[in-house]
C-alpha cells in the first residue's frame, strides 16, 4: 500500500511517504538481518551443483549481504512480470536478475549502477553437417542480418524486452516478423533451437554465449539491437537500499570480486569434453598410474576397477590437482562440503582422494538401493546423483512415478531428470530440489558406462 501511494501521488505529502517506504523497507532489513532477493533459476544466475548453490547472480547477492551485514534469502522465478509485481508489494527487495534498463521498467522500479553490459542476439540453429561445412558454406546457410528475418516466426520469452524489441525491429526493417511470445524461459527456448523444435529465438549475447558451450550446433553472432546497461532494481522509494547498492557497485572490493566470479562463470566454464578414444592407447594393460588404488577402492564397493577409473577420467582426467569452475577439486571432484564430510582436504593424498569418493558413492548407494534394488539399473542412478546431487535424481524419480512410469529404471528417469531445466518439471509439486541441468547429469552418466564399455574391451 505504501508503494502504491508513492507512485501514484505527486504533491508535497510524496516526501514524507517515500520517507516512510525507505524507513520502512530498510528498516525491516536491518530488523530481520536479512536481505530478501529474488534471482533467475537458470545455468548463470542461481542453480544447485553437487548440493550446493551457485550461480553468478547468486553469489554477487550474497556478497551484498554480507556487506550491508544481514543474511541472504533467496526467492527463485522463471516469471519475470510476477518478479516485478512481488518487488512493487514489497514481498521482496532486490530483484537480483541481470535486467535491460529499460524506460518502461523505470515506471516501474529503481535500477541500480550498470552491473554490465550486453546486446540483444538471434539464436539460430546450423545446418545438420555444419561440421564439414566451410565456414563461407556455414555462414551462406545462416541469417547474417535482421533484415533477414522478414517472414520468419521467432519465439521469446513473455514478459522480457525481447519482445518489444522485434516490434521495434519490424519497424525498422518495414516488414512482418512473426512474434510468437511464450512461457518458457531463454535457456528452455534456446535448447529448443538446438534440438530444431524451434528454429528462432531471441537472448541477451552473456546468456547465449554461455548457452553456446551446451549447444555447439547454435549460433549466437547476429546482433539485434545496441548494447544496452545491465542492472540490478529495487521498489520505486527503496533510496536507503538503492545507497547503499550503489556504494558497494562503486567500491574496489566489488569490482575485484566481481571479476574473479566473471571469470568463474563466463571464462571457466566446466568443459564438456566427452570421451577421447586415444586415451585408450596406454601401453600394457594400464588405464592410469592410480591404477593399483583404483582396484583397492573399487573392491570396498564391489564394483568392476575399470567402471571406477571412467568415472575418475570422466571427473579430472587422472588429475589430483584439478579444480572445476565450481571449485570442486582432486581425482574425484569432490564438492568442499563433501570433501570435508569424508576427511579431505587440500593436502589429501591421490589414495586418500580416490577412498573418499568412493565413500560418496557407497553413501549414495545405500540411500537408494532399497528403492532400486537391481544393482545394473542402480547404476545410472548413482552415476547422475554424483554429478548432480542425490536430490535432483530422487526428484526425477518421483516425476517418472507420477507420470505412471517405473521410477527403478534408469530409462524412466533419466529422460525426466533431463527435462530438470524445464519449468514445466521442476515447478512441479512432487520436486523439492528445483532448477538442474540434468541433462549434463545424463550426459554425464551415460559417458562413464559407455567409457566403461571400450575399457571392457581392451583392459584386462
Amino acid at each position: 500500500m505504501l508503494i502504491t501511494s508513492c507512485v501514484s501521488s505527486n504533491n508535497d505529502e510524496t516526501s514524507k511517504t517515500d520517507t516512510l517506504l525507505v524507513d520502512t523497507v530498510w528498516q525491516q532489513i536491518k530488523t530481520t538481518k536479512k536481505l530478501v532477493a529474488t534471482t533467475e533459476y537458470n545455468s548463470i544466475d542461481y542453480f544447485i551443483y553437487r548440493g550446493q548453490p551457485l550461480g553468478y547472480s547468486y553469489e554477487l547477492m550474497k556478497a551484498f549481504a554480507q556487506y550491508i551485514g544481514v543474511d541472504l534469502e533467496v526467492h527463485l522465478t522463471d516469471d519475470i512480470e510476477k518478479a516485478q509485481q512481488e518487488l512493487q508489494q514489497n514481498k521482496t527487495q532486490l530483484l537480483g536478475l541481470q535486467l535491460t534498463v529499460t524506460q518502461k521498467r523505470k515506471q516501474k522500479m529503481q535500477f541500480s549502477l550498470p552491473i554490465g553490459e550486453t546486446h540483444q542476439v538471434l539464436v539460430q540453429r546450423k545446418p545438420e553437417h555444419w561440421r564439414r561445412m566451410t565456414r563461407k558454406a556455414l555462414n551462406d546457410s545462416l541469417i547474417q542480418k535482421p533484415l533477414e528475418l522478414a517472414e520468419k516466426k521467432v519465439y521469446v520469452q513473455s514478459g522480457t524486452s525481447f519482445v518489444p524489441r522485434l516490434y521495434h525491429l519490424m519497424e525498422e526493417i518495414g516488414d512482418t516478423i512473426y512474434v510468437e511470445e511464450s512461457k518458457e524461459d531463454v535457456e528452455t527456448l534456446i535448447e529448443e533451437v538446438s534440438e530444431g523444435k524451434i528454429d528462432y529465438t531471441i537472448a541477451d549475447a552473456n546468456v547465449a554465449k554461455v548457452n553456446e558451450t551446451y549447444y555447439p550446433n547454435i549460433d549466437v553472432h547476429v546482433p539485434i539491437s545496441f548494447e544496452q546497461n545491465l542492472a540490478w532494481a529495487v521498489a520505486l522509494g527503496s533510496d536507503s537500499l538503492l545507497l547503499y547498492l550503489n556504494k558497494w557497485l562503486q567500491s574496489k572490493q566489488y569490482k575485484r570480486y566481481v571479476a574473479s566470479v566473471a571469470r568463474k562463470y563466463f571464462k571457466q566454464l566446466k568443459s564438456r569434453a566427452y570421451h577421447n578414444s586415444t586415451y585408450l592407447s596406454l601401453n600394457g594393460n594400464r588405464i592410469s598410474v592410480y591404477d593399483k588404488t583404483i582396484k583397492q577402492a573399487a573392491e570396498e564397493i564391489h564394483w568392476d576397477w575399470r567402471l571406477l577409473a571412467s568415472l575418475i577420467y570422466e571427473e579430472s582426467r587422472f588429475n589430483p590437482e584439478a579444480e572445476s569452475w565450481a571449485g570442486a577439486k582432486g581425482l574425484m571432484q569432490l564438492m568442499p562440503r563433501t570433501a570435508k564430510r569424508f576427511g579431505i582436504s587440500d593436502s589429501s593424498s591421490a589414495k586418500d582422494q580416490i577412498f573418499a569418493g568412493v565413500k560418496f558413492i557407497e553413501w549414495i548407494d545405500n540411500q537408494i538401493k532399497t528403492t532400486v534394488p537391481d544393482s545394473t539399473e542402480r547404476l545410472g542412478f548413482i552415476l547422475a546423483a554424483y554429478n548432480c546431487g542425490l536430490g535432483h535424481v530422487l526428484d526425477a524419480m518421483s516425476l517418472a512415478e507420477k507420470y505412471g512410469k517405473d521410477k527403478t529404471k534408469w530409462e524412466a528417469v533419466s529422460y525426466y531428470l533431463y527435462r530438470k531445466s524445464n519449468p514445466k518439471y521442476y515447478n512441479d509439486k512432487v520436486v523439492k530440489y528445483g532448477y538442474c541441468r540434468g541433462q549434463d547429469a545424463v550426459y554425464y552418466a551415460n559417458n562413464i558406462m559407455s567409457r566403461y564399455e571400450e575399457y571392457k574391451k581392451v583392459i584386462k
